[in-house]
């Protein structure tokens, strides 16, 4: 498909740069499987729930992944001292990463850069692209603690461009579900979410269950082609548990529903099928790239917040609820005031299976 039919006018004030308080007071759109929209807020989720709904979140933890640092002179090529900012996007092994740098053309291969006394890396690849592969002096679990002494939350670039990280951020961009340190951006519909909410469904029927996808900054990445079709996708390392697995595939067989939270949760579960339609324990890379005509086999439902136009999460709702449904949904959204992206609202989709 043509990317240009994923495009939509955003009006700059749309954006959030701070999320709703409490988290569960933000606005909730319902699309239904007909067509129809409601106006809602994200804590009433539970009236659109049935006794035996899985629910399905993303446990992922964000850590301090954007970095600032400062690449000394160079002693062969000339060049004076530089300053350099970092943000880490995927884990390589454990000591090295990828990363975007900017600028990245103040580095080049076998340069060296510092970040504190303790913790240095050197540049061991660099694209055209302004990404870079780094090698830390550090690794495992002593490079997690310096990440977290020497970085910051990694906002994403349409808030932290408008504004400095703050410590409010430290506790906003983190679900208060958070258990597996791994994602440099955080799975934004499980932010809605407060503790006595999830007791509440629990209390009422719903079934929880947690998958985790270590979300990568290429999720922000704009798409440059024409068409879909030619779009290489970013992967991230998603892992389903058995017990996970085990709670999705007895739904599934006794005809409940299945709703994720989050764009993350549905990918992770998407990319995890079976020819049989049983979901597969395990972990692992996954690239799975949703677009219109895709057939979902586990996911009925889903809460997601507003996506970016002509990116891929919009590609991906499009192909859950129509792209048509999905433009007046968006359009809807926007001239009633919803707040968009990490930060903002939430809409809550239902699947026609017809």
């Amino acid at each position: 498909m043509r990317v240009d039919d994923f495009d939509f006018d955003l009006p700059e004030g749309c954006i959030a740069l701070r999320p709703a308080v409490p988290r569960n007071s933000a606005r909730m759109l319902q699309l239904a499987a007909d067509g129809r929209l409601s106006d809602h807020i994200v804590g009433e989720l539970g009236k659109f729930l049935r006794p035996g709904d899985v629910l399905v979140l993303n446990d992922t933890k964000v850590f301090a992944a954007h970095l600032s640092g400062t690449r000394p002179a160079r002693a062969v090529g000339g060049g004076g001292p530089a300053n350099v900012s970092i943000n880490l996007h995927k884990y390589i092994d454990q000591q090295s990463w990828a990363a975007f740098a900017r600028p990245a053309k103040r580095l080049r291969v076998g340069d060296e850069i510092s970040f504190s006394d303790q913790l240095q890396a050197m540049v061991t690849e660099k694209s055209s692209d302004g990404q870079v592969e780094l090698q830390f002096n550090l690794k495992g679990d002593e490079l997690s603690r310096h990440f977290q002494q020497s970085g910051q939350m990694p906002l994403p670039p349409y808030i932290g461009s408008k504004r400095a990280v703050d410590e409010r951020d430290e506790a906003d961009y983190q679900t208060v579900f958070a258990d597996d340190p791994g994602s440099v951006a955080a799975p934004t519909a499980g932010l809605h979410f407060t503790k006595p909410m999830l007791n509440s469904l629990a209390n009422n029927g719903i079934e929880l269950c947690y998958v985790t996808l270590h979300v990568g900054a290429g999720t922000f990445l704009p798409v440059k082609v024409d068409d879909t079709d030619h779009h290489e996708m970013h992967s991230e390392w998603r892992e389903i548990s058995q017990s996970t697995a085990n709670i999705i595939n007895r739904a599934k067989r006794e005809g409940r529903r299945v709703i994720a939270v989050g764009t993350t949760s549905l990918r992770s579960l998407e990319s995890a099928v079976a020819a049989d339609g049983e979901v597969i324990a395990g972990c692992g890379d996954t690239d799975i790239f949703i677009t219109p005509g895709y057939q979902f086999q586990v996911v009925d439902g889903l809460l997601t917040n507003f996506h970016l136009p002509k990116s891929t999460l919009f590609m991906l709702v499009s192909a859950f609820c129509s792209l048509d449904f999905m433009q007046k949904t968006y359009a809807h959204a926007i001239n009633s005031g919803y707040r968009f992206y990490s930060y903002g609202d939430a809409c809550l989709l239902w699947r026609n299976h017809e």
